[in-house]
């Protein structure tokens, strides 16, 4: 009888330990489990208004394809957007610095543009320029031929 009231003991103990553990890992360190840090700075944010950009398709090999017109606005935590928006031709610079080095140039005809790598080329633009968590996503709302 005493080595089945320790066996149960035991088990009951070894759920305990064991859940408190799981809690804890989840509770304290979620990245390790779901393979997706917190995202910094989670709060309100907004859209600053949209903003053209004329930005040249390049195929891999350094062709000019042509141009391209694309609107974005950038989302920014809220009450920053009259800052980000002063800014926005130092942006502007930044990414026209980087588009004609990024092959952005798709399809037969090489007219569809790459928005995955556009989108990229405006984080790393915005990054320099705001620095780090000032601008939270990019959202390219058109994309025509320039």
């Amino acid at each position: 009888m005493k080595r089945i009231v320790m066996g149960l003991f035991a088990t009951v103990a070894g759920l305990g330990v064991g859940g408190a553990g799981a809690w804890g890992v989840l509770h304290f360190a979620p990245q390790l489990v779901t393979g997706h840090a917190k995202k910094p700075g989670k709060g309100p944010t907004e859209f600053v208004p949209p903003v053209e950009v004329l930005a040249p398709l390049v195929f891999a090999d350094g062709r000019l394809s042509g141009y391209e017109t694309f609107e974005i606005q950038l989302e920014v935590p809220q009450g920053t957007t009259e800052e980000v928006g002063a800014k926005l031709p130092l942006l502007m610079n930044a990414v026209n610095l980087r588009t004609y080095r990024t092959p952005m140039a798709s399809g037969p005809d090489g007219m569809l543009p790459g928005l995955d790598a556009f989108r990229k080329v405006v984080m790393d633009a915005a990054l320099e320029v705001y620095g780090k968590d000032a601008v939270r996503s990019v959202a390219v709302t058109k994309a025509s031929p320039g």
